[in-house]
């Protein structure tokens, strides 16, 4: 091969590659909150939003399942408590008689 063929192989052909318009980037950057916000839209539309009588029965139920779940963690604590005042209290007896 000569050199000019070696030249040519080497060297990209400018016109091949395609470089993206400026303005086309610019408008593509600026449209993309709008963009973003009208998918949300779209998607929120599928939604199936409950119904206040459904609202209201969750709340109640999940109330209910924090009070249930406080008076244990308070029952556990009351517990617990008395268990270490016990052992607090019985070890130095046990010391002080051995």
């Amino acid at each position: 091969m000569s050199e000019e063929k070696i030249e040519k192989l080497d060297t990209p052909n400018v016109a091949d590659t395609k470089v993206p318009a400026t303005k086309k980037r610019k408008i593509k950057g600026s449209n993309r909150f709008a963009r973003w916000f009208r998918e949300m839209r779209s998607e929120l539309k599928k939604v199936q939003w409950p119904t206040p009588k459904q609202i209201i029965n969750n709340t109640f139920v999940a109330l209910t399942v924090m009070a249930c779940a406080a008076v244990v963690i308070w029952a556990l604590d009351l517990v617990s408590g008395e268990i270490f005042v016990a052992i607090v209290t019985y070890i130095p007896r046990l010391i002080q008689g051995w």
